[in-house]
């Protein structure tokens, strides 16, 4: 049987699936991913919302007979992937491939780790004890050690970091409990794997490790899949960068504190050493300035407080690491905390050095009482290259979201892609009958103070019309905080609001409320799935650019501009243009839905690069009528304007 036909009306999918609708952008999807785990090569596929990709590139996957990994954008998405849909479809095609999970190290429980926190026995508060206690009745029932099992214990618990491992802290093969390790029994799984599913962090991971000469994490794979491809590019650069925080001098600190009462009483050096290394992580952040930023490194390393406090750290590091080194024999935890403090020192003078080349640029960000120091390449598009094609065969990347216009060259610009086969698919819903785009007249430029205001005042009528059932997509916290404050008290429904509580039970309020409207930043663009009335209309502040004081982006631009390339035409406008799709997308998730969506920036109408973003929207009916909007809600007919005004 052709692949296409596994996914048409009369294949196993539709027998044994209930409510499986055949699509026919989901079976020419199909057919291009077969014949590429067929042939090798590169492949790169946008697939519109609703197209059906997780299915059109499982099916083939599945029956390839290659040994084929899958790797995600998210860990969310990874898990409903593997727990969800990979069952469905193996049971459907009656597929005996063997499966198998595999997140970063940092996501199982260490119970080295955990046996070490008992042992301290110092929490800061009452409410940690109780986690604590909840963590150790999970560990003596789990099976497969992945903290994702624990939905009730907040995500930013402090405790997580003390009771997983990481890259650095992890003792490897000489750790007293390698025997009950979950991540190495969990990468057993994945080395015996016919079909793997991980995330790029860890994908990435991995090739920055081979980069450096250290042992693959992941086995050898026939094929990739990389689903929701177009983060890719900016977790890649985050890999093949270096960077050293407030919080790894921290942890270093506190391990060595622990393995010294443990190995090394005798040794009060050692210790007087390590104290003074967590003082010194306090001056450095007050030398880098008491308000939050993100900033050039060369904006302030001229400073004198900043020159002393680096110098304070370098010194305290290399005391740190030579009475590690003397006391390293007397134990694998402190041989484990010499390597790491050699390996930050290395990092701190990478950080904070001189920028040499123009392929990198170094930054520091201060958030709260934290910092961190990094140094990011500008482009990583040769690295990675090298990387893919040291390991032949099949590379299909594919989103939703990764054309600008009709065009890929941006996104396998990003990661230096070349001879690729590109296929590019419409969503199946019917946007023209089920949607409408509303962009609503007289607003002032985005850079006044008075838009955030004016942008309340249009959307209160819509929110009004739509009765809730919105998200209010911000590319700020300043704006949706300017927000908050503007509805408060002005709104009839439930108003949720980013931060107030995690991201999974915001959600869940969401739905369940049926009237909410939610405000968002960034991590509310993507990834986000509400199918149902319950979100009606998805409003968007501002076209999504980058900010241009971001450390990074301003590198680039620069590096851009010196290489006689246009900046805006080649990076910031394609870059705006993905980002907003992706907002947008949040909108029509099932053929059912129907849902107005209210572009505040004038600038799309306004400027010459409004139509490269309007010409990557689905085909929506355009209105400037607040008219339109109420009618559209209260089920009047949806046919375009004459003229499209």
């Amino acid at each position: 049987m052709d692949i296409a036909d596994l996914l048409g009306p009369e294949g196993p999918l539709a027998r044994q699936i209930p409510g499986f609708a055949p699509r026919l952008p989901q079976q020419r999807m199909a057919r291009a991913v077969d014949a590429t785990l067929e042939e090798g090569g590169l492949l790169i596929v946008e697939a519109g919302t609703g197209t059906g990709k997780t299915f059109a590139y499982l099916a083939p996957a599945l029956l390839s007979g290659a040994r084929v990994l899958i790797s995600t954008g998210t860990r969310h998405l990874q898990d409903q992937l593997y727990h969800q849909d990979l069952p469905v479809v193996r049971r459907a095609l009656k597929s005996r491939a063997r499966v198998a999970l595999l997140k970063g190290r940092g996501n199982y429980l260490c119970r080295y780790r955990l046996h070490l926190l008992e042992q301290e026995g110092r929490l800061a508060s009452r409410a940690h004890v109780v986690e604590l206690q909840h963590i150790r009745r999970w560990a003596s029932r789990t099976q497969c050690g992945d903290i994702a099992e624990i939905a009730d214990l907040p995500e930013n618990s402090p405790l997580w970091p003390r009771v997983t491992s990481t890259a650095d802290n992890c003792l490897g093969p000489d750790c007293p409990w390698i025997e009950e390790c979950f991540f190495a029994k969990a990468r057993l799984e994945a080395l015996a794997a016919d079909v793997l599913v991980i995330n790029h962090y860890l994908f990435c991971a991995d090739l920055a490790l081979r980069e450096t000469g250290f042992a693959e994490l992941l086995p050898g794979v026939e094929a990739v899949i990389f689903d929701e491809a177009h983060q890719l590019p900016d977790i890649a650069t985050h890999f093949f960068g270096r960077s050293l925080s407030g919080r790894q001098l921290t942890e270093l600190a506190r391990d060595t504190l622990v393995e010294q009462a443990r190995d090394a009483a005798d040794f009060p050096e050692l210790r007087f050493r390590a104290e003074a290394l967590a003082a010194v992580e306090a001056v450095v952040r007050t030398a880098l300035g008491t308000v939050e930023r993100r900033a050039l490194w060369r904006e302030v390393a001229d400073q004198p407080a900043v020159q002393e406090a680096i110098s304070q750290l370098t010194e305290a590091l290399e005391r740190l690491r030579e009475a590690l080194k003397e006391a390293a024999q007397r134990g694998k935890g402190l041989e484990s905390c010499r390597r790491r403090a050699e390996d930050l020192k290395q990092r701190l003078a990478l950080t904070t050095g001189e920028e040499r080349h123009s392929d990198a640029v170094c930054w520091f960000e201060t958030r709260g009482w934290g910092f961190t120091l990094s140094r990011t390449p500008l482009n990583i598009a040769p690295t990675f290259r090298t990387r893919l094609e040291a390991q032949p065969g099949a590379r299909i990347f594919t989103s939703a979201t990764l054309a600008v216009g009709e065009s890929f060259e941006h996104f396998a610009a990003r990661l230096g892609l070349q001879d690729y086969a590109a296929l590019r698919l419409d969503s199946p819903f019917d946007f023209a009958r089920n949607t409408l785009l509303y962009h609503p007249p007289g607003l002032p430029e985005p850079a006044s103070p008075q838009y955030t205001p004016a942008l309340l005042e249009a959307a209160l009528p819509v929110l009004q019309a739509s009765r809730g059932r919105a998200f209010l997509l911000f590319t700020s916290y300043r704006a949706l905080r300017e927000a908050e404050a503007g509805l408060a008290g002005r709104l009839a429904y439930p108003l949720l609001v980013q931060g107030a509580a995690p991201k999974a039970a915001l959600l869940r309020e969401f739905r369940a409320l049926g009237n909410a409207v939610l405000l968002g930043t960034a991590s509310f663009w993507e990834g986000v799935d509400v199918r149902g009335e319950a979100l009606s209309c998805v409003i968007i502040d501002r076209l999504p650019f980058a900010s241009p004081g971001d450390p990074v982006v301003q590198a680039r631009i620069e590096s851009l501009r010196q290489r006689g390339e246009d900046p805006f035409r080649d990076y910031q406008l394609p870059q705006a243009v993905i980002a907003l799709k992706q907002g947008v997308g949040r909108l029509i998730r099932d053929v059912s839905d129907r849902g107005v969506l209210m572009l505040c920036d004038p600038r799309l109408l306004t400027k010459f690069y409004g139509r490269a973003f309007l010409d990557s929207l689905p085909p929506m009916p355009r209105t400037r009528k607040l008219e339109r909007v109420q009618a559209f809600f209260a089920g009047a007919c949806n046919r375009p304007e004459r003229g499209g005004a």
